[in-house]
């Protein structure tokens, strides 16, 4: 995980996760890595 790029989740509808990135986007195609009260999710 080089390269880490920090968002906030700015909203969540269904299976739809809006993600907001005040610097540089991520690369396309990269899984977005959580933290849900000390477990890690993988999007």
């Amino acid at each position: 995980m080089a390269n880490k790029k920090a968002g906030k989740i700015s909203q969540v509808m269904g299976a739809v996760v809006d993600v907001k990135f005040d610097g540089e986007l991520p690369p396309i195609l990269n899984a977005l890595h959580v933290d849900n009260n000390g477990q890690r999710l993988v999007l």
